[in-house]
């Protein structure tokens, strides 16, 4: 077994499990999805970036884990200290199949989520009372994902390939929906209004103990010396994508000529090393051929529509 296919093999089993389950993408023939976008759409090119969603995804458990609400249900309820993997494996599934996946296969991964949701309850060590299924929370961990998932794109995607303003503000339109779906309120749909958000949010966001831990155990994320290797350079090129009071608030003191001189450019080596190994992604090429191809009659009333709402 060479080495390509060894590292694309250990890829395929820490981010998807060993499995990419590609009948959620195959058809039906024509099936637009949930978000109704294409191979150009911006929420396709973010989502489809292997190097800026693994750091984007780091840097959105850390700016997620300010949110002491957010975090307390972590804490108590997340399986991420005895099964880190599993819970990475769930987490990509999730957004692949909402992105990349039939409409179906997006509903269904949703309303899984869901019911997970509703048994996620508990007293944070502040006193204060949390739900994983409270509206609040969930427009703050859809926010502060897709935020980071942009910010990573924008980072490691190549200069030519990286988004317009509008196209920012399109990607964030697009991604919406699914947190709507999953019950989120008054979801930001563009750049002002994420910036906004993120400002109004910001004196609710502190370091708590349950975050500084996490922060720790992100560090020494891995299964294997080379797992903890790439995942570590890969986690120091995420403290990049945070915003500055982020860092903060976390005590992460990494001067910016650390981060734009050698983190960078070493996340983007990793980066590369890994999309070489994967090589064309079969998923996509999987929703590529179902969106190519002619719907039966009476399967749909048009052809996809780009950022189309969800169906009721």
């Amino acid at each position: 077994m060479g080495l390509r296919t060894r590292i694309a093999d250990e890829l395929k089993a820490t981010v998807h499990g060993g499995e990419l389950k590609l009948e959620r993408y195959t058809g039906p023939p024509g099936d637009p999805g949930l978000l109704g976008i294409a191979p150009d759409s911006p929420a396709w090119r973010v989502h489809g970036h292997p190097t800026g969603m693994l750091t984007g995804g780091f840097a959105a458990l850390m700016l997620q884990s300010l949110h002491p609400l957010a975090m307390a249900g972590v804490d108590q309820h997340s399986d991420f200290r005895t099964d880190p993997i599993g819970r990475l494996i769930r987490t990509a599934r999730f957004i692949t199949t909402t992105t990349f996946g039939s409409e179906q296969a997006a509903r269904e991964a949703i309303d899984l989520v869901r019911r997970i949701h509703t048994q996620v309850h508990g007293t944070a060590p502040d006193g204060r009372a949390y739900r994983a299924d409270d509206p609040e929370l969930l427009t703050w961990v859809h926010t502060a994902e897709a935020y980071s998932f942009l910010t990573g794109y924008q980072v490691y995607a190549q200069r030519r390939s990286r988004l317009t303003p509008a196209e920012c503000g399109t990607y964030y339109a697009q991604v919406a929906p699914v947190a709507e779906a999953l019950g989120a309120v008054e979801v930001p749909r563009s750049t002002r209004e994420v910036t906004r958000y993120l400002a109004r949010v910001r004196p609710e966001l502190q370091v708590t103990p349950a975050a500084l831990e996490a922060l720790r155990f992100l560090r020494g994320f891995g299964r294997t010396g080379r797992e903890r290797l790439v995942a570590g350079l890969l986690m120091n090129a995420a403290v990049g994508l945070l915003p500055g009071w982020a860092r903060a608030e976390l005590g992460i003191h990494r001067p910016v000529l650390v981060r734009s001189g050698w983190d960078r450019p070493v996340a983007t080596v990793v980066g590369r090393g890994l999309e070489w190994a994967r090589g064309p992604s079969e998923i996509q090429a999987a929703a590529r051929a179902r969106l190519a191809a002619v719907a039966a009659p009476g399967v749909h009333d048009g052809p996809p529509t780009e950022g189309r709402p969800p169906s009721n």
